[in-house]
């Protein structure tokens, strides 16, 4: 907590005289972010970071696993910000972005979630169509190259339950809005995004960027 509350100091005495400027426009103009960035609540997954952007440019839904619930599944906190993304904040382009080493596909493969973990259990559920296809689309994976296969395929699969939002269906089929499917890998800071002409994930910086949004995926 030390090392927490010695970075606030740093900010405020620091940091923020020098972007003063900055953070006073930042709060005089209503936000308008470039994209809805979903992803894990990984801490060492930062987007700001991994996109080289400011505050104010990336709007953020980040939960265990970088999981949508399908539309009517839920009524919490992920549908309200899908819904005030698209519908109030005009973004048009959606990010779902899932991660190397990530404990909620160890989680979802291993299927060992102890039975105290009630709301992990429930949440989980919302992946199991991921668990399912990793089963029959990649049983003789092992190890690294399964927890790849499984992060991809469940990143996939949240795509598909964003895609059955009303709202973003509305703007996908009149071609105002674009989903991409991401995969950060931690240690080689490497981006890998689905293309689906390609029909897999490719290195982000050898792609057009903006130019190679993801259709909804046809099961």
């Amino acid at each position: 907590m030390n090392k927490i509350l010695e970075g606030v100091h740093e900010f405020r005495t620091q940091v923020y005289p020098e972007q003063k400027a900055f953070y006073k426009r930042l709060a005089a103009k209503k936000q308008k972010p470039m994209a809805l960035f979903i992803t894990c609540s990984d801490s060492r997954v930062l987007p700001n970071i991994i996109t080289n952007t400011e505050p104010g440019d990336l709007f953020q839904i980040r939960n265990a696993g970088n999981l949508v619930p399908p539309y009517g599944a839920s009524l919490g906190g992920e549908v309200a910000t899908i819904e005030y993304a698209v519908t109030q904040l005009k973004i048009k382009h959606l990010i779902i972005c899932g991660h190397s080493q990530c404990g909620a596909m160890q989680a979802l493969l291993k299927n060992n979630i102890p039975d105290d973990l009630m709301g992990v259990k429930a949440w989980f559920q919302h992946a199991q169509s991921t668990r399912q296809i990793v089963r029959r689309k990649h049983a003789r994976k092992s190890g690294h190259a399964l927890h790849v296969a499984a992060t991809e395929e469940n990143v996939l699969v949240q795509v598909n339950n964003l895609s059955t939002h009303p709202c973003v269906a509305v703007g996908l089929s009149s071609g105002d809005i674009h989903i991409y499917g991401w995969y950060y890998d931690i240690a080689s800071g490497v981006i890998r995004q689905f293309d689906q002409s390609q029909g897999k994930f490719v290195d982000l910086e050898k792609t057009a960027l903006g130019t190679s949004p993801m259709p909804i995926r046809e099961w």
